[in-house]
């Protein structure tokens, strides 16, 4: 596909240097990772509910999991608890709807995230890679998040095996099924006490199908996003690639990450969308206003977006593709695992890039 381009004109394609690291990047980490590995993280997550509030021992029990994997890496782990009352969010119930979800306040919730560092810990400016770990009542959810976490968890063996992890901060999140709690809870404190340059969410990024028309498009969208639109439709409507939704601030991000998906063997599609809206505050209630941009805030990056920090989201469009969307049949076996894995190397390179100091416009 063509380079996307945002609303203003200007391209997501990167630079020669940043494409030749990247495919250099991209070769040595596709020779490492194990779509076996990855296989197995999501059929161990996925094969039951898992939520704090209504199964709690399965959610100890994906975390312990996620906490042991990580530590097997070489990768720093603290569980960050969390007690927040009168939170405005969502309910948490299964069933294959998108926008609207039910709103509610939950008047207190009490969670916890994971946060894994370098040994060393992180000196400098940080690249965030976040996933959330919950799914919504009676669904296993194994693209819905399990596809997330488990290319999280192959990213962060691919990056823990090389000379010199770079400025890396793993979050898996709590509760993004409530409305993004435990995300809003990371965002702050890593403002607080980390300088975050960017977040990269993996949310829904293992389901793809070539059949022609099984893409589908939120109402409005084409008329907000013509560039994007076209990309699709260009393609058969194929549910076959991964959406890459950016800001202006995570262009260049979002431009490598788009590289590195192309260096893999095979090629993993790639759209790009760039969201017009401003960081902050401003950027939240024009997504309440217009329908089109509310389903770009859907996972834990509009935490981000709304503290100010850059952040891009990564999906393969959930239930604008994916017939099992919030339902018990969200299970492992509908999901394509070697592309779930092309997912991870694309993040590991784009990360490591970022961090090295290549320049990319």
């Amino acid at each position: 596909m063509v380079p996307a381009q945002g609303p203003d004109g200007a391209s997501t394609a990167v630079g020669e240097a940043a494409q030749e690291a990247v495919r250099r990047i991209v070769r040595d980490l596709t020779r490492r990772a194990d779509p076996g590995r990855v296989r197995r993280d999501v059929a161990f997550l996925a094969d039951r509910p898992r939520s704090r509030t209504r199964a709690p021992e399965a959610m100890l029990r994906a975390e312990a999991h996620v906490a042991a994997e990580l530590a097997a890496a070489g990768w720093r782990t603290r569980r960050q608890p969390f007690d927040v009352r009168w939170r405005p969010g969502s309910t948490d119930r299964g069933g294959h709807r998108a926008l609207p979800r039910e709103f509610r306040i939950h008047p207190r919730l009490t969670g916890a995230n994971l946060l894994a560092e370098p040994p060393a810990g992180v000196r400098g400016p940080t690249v965030v890679v976040g996933a959330h770990l919950d799914t919504v009542e009676a669904s296993p959810g194994a693209d819905d998040n399990a596809s997330g976490v488990a290319a999280l968890l192959e990213a962060a063996r691919l990056l823990g095996g090389m000379p010199g992890p770079p400025g890396v901060t793993l979050l898996v999140s709590d509760m993004e099924e409530l409305g993004l709690v435990g995300a809003r809870f990371a965002a702050r404190w890593l403002r607080r006490h980390r300088q975050v340059a960017a977040m990269i969410c993996l949310e829904s990024v293992g389901y793809y199908t070539a059949e022609p028309g099984s893409q589908r498009m939120p109402a409005g969208f084409e008329r907000a996003f013509p560039r994007a639109a076209a990309d699709v439709r260009s393609a058969g409507l194929r549910g076959d690639f991964t959406l890459v939704v950016h800001r202006r601030s995570t262009r260049a991000a979002a431009g490598l990450w788009r590289a590195a998906a192309t260096a893999t063997r095979p090629a993993l599609p790639c759209v790009t969308l760039c969201d017009p809206r401003p960081q902050g505050p401003p950027g939240a209630l024009a997504g309440l206003a217009v329908p089109p941009l509310a389903h770009l805030d859907r996972s834990d990056h509009a935490a981000f977006w709304n503290t100010g920090t850059p952040a891009l989201m990564l999906t393969d469009t959930a239930n604008f593709r994916n017939p099992h969307y919030h339902l018990p049949t969200d299970t492992p076996d509908t999901l394509d695992h070697r592309s779930l894995t092309a997912v991870a190397v694309a993040t590991a390179a784009t990360v490591t890039v970022l961090t090295s100091g290549v320049p990319a416009p």
